[in-house]
Parts: C-alpha cells; structure tokens; sequence
C-alpha cells in the first residue's frame, strides 16, 4: 500500500484558516476539530502558510532576548536581529498570519504514500498540505496518521 498515491488518503478540502483569522478562532478550530494543524490560503484557496501547534506553543513560551554585547554604549547583537523580530511577531501575533510558518513542505496528489512518508521524516513534519501540482490550490491534506492506516490496511 506504500506506492499508492496520496489523493486516496488525503483527506478532502480539509479546514482552513486565512493570514487575517483570529488566532483565538483558528485555536478553537483546532481544538474542536482535533486536529494539530490548519493549512492557511488566500481567498482563492491558494496555499500561503500552515500553522500548527507547534507556532502556537511560542503564545506561551515567551520569549528570550537575543545574545548581545555592548561596546562603548552600543549594543552589538550576536544573532541576526531579524531573527529576533520574526520571533517578536510569533509571540506578540493576534492574527494567524502573524505566527504560521510560511515555509511549508508540500505535496501533489500524484505522489506516492512512500514519497510522502520520506518527506515527513526528511523535513520533520507530521503533516503535508496536498496542492494542484499547477497554481498551488490546496485541494487536500495528508498527515502521518493517514500514512499508519496505509501500512495496516
């Protein structure tokens, strides 16, 4: 069953959120769906973004300041401050787009589940938004609890 394609376990138009949600109504979205992660599209259903548990954990976890060093009153930073700034905005977002990642591994239909759980292992993901292959529409999405039910039927 791992060479099967992935639009025969993806599940269909799943839920999803836009850049100017609300977080608070993406988290009750999440938590009344139980599910750990919401693709985000723009109003054509274009994929822009995902955001999962894990950008969300940032709410909480506060933020430390980055390494720095001063020198004659001037304040020296030993990380990239715009690092920094995109960790400000996870902590400080009120919107969905304020906090999701906008890096998002993806896959098309026509892919095989094996493919799919090597991307996930490879990337660290636990979910794959599934686009049309042309215009980046996402039309599905595949986690690896899909792929498990794959090995057992």
């Amino acid at each position: 069953m791992i060479n099967q394609t992935i639009d025969k376990i993806m599940t269909v138009n799943p839920k999803t959120v836009q850049s100017d949600t609300p977080l608070s109504q993406a988290i009750k979205l999440l938590v009344d769906n139980k599910i750990s992660g919401l693709p985000v599209v723009d109003s054509e259903g274009k994929l822009v973004g995902i955001l999962t548990e894990g950008d969300l954990m940032w709410q909480e976890s506060g933020l430390e300041a980055p390494p720095y060093i001063m020198i004659l009153d001037s304040l020296i930073y030993l990380q990239n401050p715009a690092r920094h700034e995109k960790e400000v905005h996870k902590v400080l977002g009120k919107t969905v787009g304020e906090v999701m990642s906008d890096k998002v591994i993806i896959i098309v239909a026509n892919q095989t589940v094996k493919e799919a759980a090597i991307l996930m292992h490879d990337k660290k993901v636990s979910r794959l938004p599934v686009v049309q292959e042309k215009g980046g529409k996402l039309i599905g999405i595949v986690t690896q609890s899909d792929i498990l039910r794959t090995m057992i039927d």
